[in-house]
Parts: C-alpha cells; sequence; structure tokens
C-alpha cells in the first residue's frame, strides 16, 4: 500500500516565483495533496499573492536563506502529517514521479528524486552541478557508507527521520546536511530515477552565477566537512588527540621558558607548534564533559608552573617590597643609588631598572599584598593563575565549556599566565566580570551599572588600557538610564583609583611624581607605527602621535556601540594596531571576548604571535656591532599580523552572527 497525500506536507521554498508557482501547485493537486505550504522567503513580486490564490497555505520567512525556509516550513506541523515533501518553486521538477515515491514510502524512510540517473534529467543540470553533486556523493560515500547521485531538491521523508536529523543548516547546505545525517542514523533510503526540466520563471538562486555556484559549491563542503567532524568516534578522536598534544606541548615548553640562553627559543617554539596544534583541533569539539574540560585546565598549568618566567615578574616582586618598606615604587627607579641597600639577588633582573613604576596603584595594592605572603616568584605565579582560572569559570557560566576552550586550552593564555607570570590575568578577571555584569537583564537591571563600574574601575587601577571602556560604560548609562546614572559610573569607576592611590602615595606630594620618558620612543613588533616610520622617520622618537587616531576611533565607538562586546574588540584592535610598543601577552585581552564572538582573528593571532619571541632569540646571541635585536623583518611582521586582520575582517563580515550571544 501506498502513503496517503493526506498524511503528506509539502514544503515550496519560494523567492520571486510567481511565474512558475501557480503550475507547481496545481501539479501538487492533481497528484492529490492537499497541504501545501509555500514559504515565501522575502519575495519581492507577487509569489506569495498567486500561491494564496492557487490554494496553498503562504508563511513568511523574511531571512534569506534556502535552509531557513524550509526549516520554517516544517514548523507547526498537524497531527496527522507523517511525511515530509520538499520541492522547488520553479517549476523544473518532475512531479510525475511522486506516485512512485509515495508507493516506495512504506518501505523507506528517506526517498529522493536522482535527476542524474536519466539522460534528460543530466542534461538539465549544468557541468558544475554535475561534478559538485557527483562529489558530494563520493565524500558522503567515503565519510559515511551510503551512496549517493544527487543532492536534489525533491525529497520525501517521514516525519520521525526528519526530526530525528536535528537540521541544523540554513542555507544551501541543507540537502547535503539531511543526506549525510540520515546516512549516519542509517535511515532506509531510496533514490528514484526522474526527469528534470528547465525552469520556467524565475532565476536561479545558486546556479544560475558562477560566484553563487562557488558559494554553494563551498558550503556545501564545509557542511560535509562539519557534519563528519561531528561524527561521535570522530570527536572522541578530536578530543584525546587535542588533549594529548596540548599536554605534550606544555611538557616540551616547560624546560625552556629562560630566554636569555641561547638555543632555547627554538626548543620552545618546537613545544608551542605540537601545543598549538592541540589548541586548533579544540576548535572542532562539539561537546565536552567538565572533568575533561577542567582537567586539562588544571595540568596545563600545572606543567607550566615552574617554568622560568618572563622578566616582568622581577619588576612586581621588587615594586611590592619596596613598598613593604615604606617607599613610594612612583618616585624612585630600581637603579637609584638610595636603594642599594635593599637590592635583592633578582635586583639585576629587573629590566628598565632606570624606570620608576608604571603600574597603576591597584596593582601596586596587589603586588605589596603578595609580597606581605611571601617575597617569591611562586606566590606571585599562583596569584596570577588563580586570576586565570577565575576568568576561565566566569566564561563557563556565561557561554558554557564549549566555547570557553578558546581561552581555557589556548596557549598564548596559558604560556604568558602560567608559565610566563605576566600579570594582565589580574586586571582581566574584574574586566570579564564587569563585561559579563553589563551583560546581565531582568532582575539584576538596576544594580549591573554600578556592578560593572567598580569592577570596570579595578580593572583600570590594574592595567590603565581598559579606560576607554570606562567612557562606553558611562555614555551607554546615561542614555540607557538618567544621567545620574551615567555620573554614578563615573564615580564608581573612579573610586578604587582613587582610594588605592592614596593608600600608595601616603605621605607623599604627587608633584614630586615625574612621567618618565620611555613610552616616548619604545618600539616592539609595532604595525601601524612601523609602516609611518617608513615614510616619516622623525615619527619613530614620537609615539604619542598614535594616541590621536586612537582616541578619535574611541569616541566614535562609545557614540556608536551599543554591546560592551562589539567596542572593547574594536577598541582593542584599534589599541594593538596603532601601539607602538607590542608584546606577546598583550593579545590575551582579547582572547576572553572571542569566547564570545568566536573571532577568527584571535584565534590565528593565539598561535602566529609566537614569532615574537624570535626577538628574545636575538637578544640572547647579540654581540657588541649586531643591529638591533629587538625588531621583527617584514616577512616576520607579516606572519605575526596578517591572519589577525584577515581574521577580524572576516569576522565583522558575519558580525551579525558574531555579536549574537551579546543581549
Amino acid at each position: 500500500m501506498s502513503v496517503s497525500q493526506d498524511r503528506v506536507q509539502v514544503v515550496i521554498p519560494a523567492l520571486n516565483e510567481e511565474v512558475a508557482l501557480p503550475d507547481v501547485i496545481k501539479a501538487l493537486q492533481k497528484h492529490g495533496f492537499t497541504k501545501i505550504r509555500v514559504v515565501d522567503n522575502g519575495s519581492i513580486d507577487q509569489t506569495a499573492e498567486v500561491a494564496r490564490q492557487a490554494g496553498a497555505e503562504v508563511i513568511p520567512e523574511p531571512q534569506r536563506g534556502y535552509g531557513q525556509a524550509c526549516w520554517t516550513g516544517t514548523q507547526n506541523l498537524a497531527e496527522n502529517v507523517d511525511w515530509l515533501l520538499f520541492c522547488d518553486a520553479d517549476g523544473s521538477d518532475d512531479l510525475d514521479t511522486l506516485p512512485l515515491f509515495l508507493e516506495a514510502a512504506p518501505d523507506f524512510d528517506f526517498i529522493l528524486a536522482n535527476r542524474r540517473a536519466k539522460n534528460s534529467g543530466r542534461s538539465q543540470l549544468t557541468p558544475v552541478q554535475n561534478f559538485g553533486n557527483a562529489l558530494s556523493g563520493f565524500l558522503i560515500q567515503l565519510g559515511w557508507g551510503q551512496t549517493y547521485h544527487d543532492l536534489g531538491p525533491l525529497r520525501l521523508i517521514r516525519r520521525s527521520s526528519y526530526e530525528a536529523i536535528e537540521m541544523q543548516d540554513r542555507g544551501f547546505g541543507w540537502t547535503v546536511e539531511m543526506q549525510a545525517r540520515a546516512a549516519e542514523l542509517n535511515l532506509r533510503t531510496k533514490e528514484l530515477p526522474s526527469n528534470y526540466f528547465s525552469r520556467k520563471g524565475g532565476q536561479s538562486k545558486i546556479s544560475g552565477t558562477v560566484k553563487g555556484s562557488a558559494q554553494a559549491g563551498a558550503i556545501i563542503l564545509s557542511t560535509l566537512g562539519t557534519l563528519f567532524l561531528r561524527k561521535s568516534s570522530i570527536q572522541t578522536c578530536l578530543k584525546v588527540l587535542s588533549s594529548l598534544l596540548i599536554l605534550v606541548g606544555c611538557w616540551m615548553t616547560a624546560p625552556h621558558g629562560d630566554f636569555r640562553q641561547p638555543g632555547e627559543v627554538a626548543s620552545f617554539l618546537q613545544g608551542i607548534c605540537v601545543f598549538s596544534l592541540g589548541f586548533v583541533l579544540c576548535w572542532a569539539i562539539l561537546n565536552i564533559r567538565w572533568w575533561h574540560f577542567w582537567g586539562i585546565v588544571l595540568a596545563s598549568r600545572f606543567l607550566l608552573f615552574p617554568m622560568y618566567p618572563g622578566d616582568d615578574i622581577w619588576r612586581y616582586l621588587w615594586e611590592g617590597m619596596i613598598q613593604l618598606n615604606g617607599i613610594c615604587p612612583y618616585l624612585i627607579p630600581p637603579a637609584d643609588p638610595s636603594l642599594i641597600p635593599l637590592h635583592t639577588p633578582y635586583w639585576e633582573l629587573i629590566n628598565h631598572g632606570e624606570v620608576a613604576a608604571i603600574y597603576p596603584p591597584v596593582a601596586q595594592i596587589i603586588f605589596k599584598g603578595l609580597a606581605a605572603l611571601s617575597d617569591t616568584v611562586a606566590v606571585f605565579k599562583l596569584a596570577i593563575i588563580f586570576a586565570d582560572l577565575g576568568i576561565c569559570w566566569l566564561l563557563v557560566r556565561s557561554f558554557g565549556l564549549k566555547a570557553t576552550l578558546i581561552y581555557a586550552w589556548n596557549p598564548l593564555v596559558i604560556y604568558n599566565f602560567a608559565g610566563g607570570a605576566h600579570y594582565d590575568s589580574l586586571f582581566l578577571l574584574p574586566l570579564v566580570g564587569a563585561w559579563l555584569a553589563f551583560r546581565k537583564t531582568s532582575e539584576t537591571t538596576r544594580r549591573k551599572w554600578i556592578l560593572s563600574a567598580i569592577l570596570l574601575g579595578l580593572s583600570i587601577g590594574i592595567k590603565w588600557i581598559t579606560a576607554p571602556i570606562a567612557g562606553f560604560l558611562c555614555w551607554r548609562a546615561w542614555r540607557e538610564e538618567s544621567l545620574f546614572k551615567g555620573v554614578l559610573c563615573g564615580i564608581a569607576i573612579t573610586a578604587p583609583f582613587i582610594l588605592t592611590l592614596a593608600i600608595v602615595c601616603s605621605g607623599v606630594d604627587l608633584r614630586q611624581i615625574q612621567p618618565n620618558d620611555f613610552a616616548l620612543y619604545a618600539r616592539s613588533a609595532e604595525l601601524v607605527p612601523r609602516l609611518v616610520g617608513n615614510l616619516w622617520e622623525g615619527s619613530r622618537h614620537r609615539n604619542w602621535i598614535f594616541a590621536i587616531p586612537l582616541t578619535l576611533v574611541s569616541l566614535v565607538l562609545i557614540f556608536r556601540s551599543k554591546r560592551w562586546v562589539t567596542f572593547s574588540e574594536w577598541f582593542l584592535f584599534c589599541l594593538l594596531t596603532l601601539s607602538p610598543a607590542i608584546h606577546a601577552w598583550y593579545f590575551t585581552w582579547l582572547v576572553p571576548f572571542a569566547v564570545s564572538t568566536r573571532n577568527l582573528g584571535t584565534r590565528w593571532l593565539s598561535i602566529t604571535v609566537f614569532i615574537y619571541f624570535l626577538m628574545q632569540h636575538r637578544k640572547a646571541v647579540w654581540q657588541e656591532g649586531d643591529p638591533d635585536p629587538w625588531y621583527l623583518t617584514q616577512w616576520e611582521l607579516a606572519f605575526l599580523w596578517t591572519p589577525f586582520l584577515l581574521g577580524f575582517l572576516l569576522s565583522f563580515r558575519n558580525r551579525n552572527q558574531i555579536y549574537n550571544n551579546e543581549q
């Protein structure tokens, strides 16, 4: 017995098909189908009207996409619908084949029209379509063991089977996803030879142009790749291999942190390559257990904990220690002769000893507190790692384990905090807390502004670079609440800075604090300043000029951005590209936001940025008369920056999807 037409819901995605659609509907009605649903995918002609006049149900779906229209057409189905029939609206499908579909249906779950089985059908397909369908069938055969010859739009599927597939694609990958998932679920599938006709009207949205065909082909191939990575066996392999590579990379890297020694950087980079491969593989992980996630988080940081730290740590130790001795770190640089009685075994390791403290007062209070516990690298490292773990926890709470892998298993993050002991995690923790508090709505709306402001104030008090975010927060509070709320946020932001400055500089005449000129000329791995310097030599000792475009960009972002993550990513992007002095750990500032946006530029940069350490190698082997070691060649700069710029711009093109997690 064949399936009754009354139990079949016909779904026809349509976009500007007023010419051919009435004949398609009449042909379906001639074959006894009564439940005919046309999904108008944003037509600007009379598609919807002619469909209604022909007796079809019309559902509007303004969001463009073949898969989106098909998906919308399968929602809110009648209880007596057991089958779904999909066909095109352009009159190209051979609907006279449908009686054969209905006859075969009781013995199968999924039935497709095979246009390539007949010369008449195959000849109507373009060479690109014939090749693409054959290639897709071959790839599905390789990946899932199911043979398909065509990806035609005419298809009949059991409602229960369709629901089991859990369709995700909303574009051109809809058909291939359905077929690959049907093979994965072992659905009983049959292809029936079918004719195929030239369009009766309208214009093809896929095969009508070279660009459309190329886009469709790329989407179909990427869909197959994504589906293959979703297979349980592949996922298990990915998780094991990614975890193993990350831990092996940490183990290889850990003994090689003292970059003062010639040859250490080369061994360090070998470990980073292994680490980075594991990180890239984790991007394809679809789900992960909490014990696996946290196990790698803790193990990777444990492996790098004994690593020789970066030279910034000695500055943290020194400034904490001299505060315990009643000295304001903003007044006297480490090289001052008056501090000779306080010299420690690590004193000679302090970088830029001729420069007084540059870290804000909240950071100084933290250094003093840690030094009071123990004037050792281990205590400072533990504090930095605990802040890093706190960031992981906050991100997991808001975005889940899978998304947080971008931060938690990131080689840039893990090395710079657990290995290099750079204190940036200390300011990122309150910054992330402020951002996530700002995202809260409903019952916490009234409190979110002040909580965000206080946390942001703490972040600014630890590292200056987040200061422009204060302008964004106060402006949003003013626009969305009131001027009073904006002013209140400003007070809450500045309070931590003022209070801690009073403590650090207690009894000191603030007029004695003189700004140092180190920032006027320091350069390292810079992008825009290097390009400007090639054109204008005088700019190399005028770093302040780059504050002008950064200020202008910041003001534009403040007034135009509505979302914290939008402002932060673009502000940090501009800050980093315009900054005359760039260090590898600066790019950790962007990584928490990539958990929400999955920004390609940030992910790629988390790997390429390690070329920065070639400068450390040159410094270790530098001899009198050699070129400046603190300098990247043009090719090295391109390797560092190009993936970041390209990935960031690609992500910007998809900004509607990128910022969809922000409320």
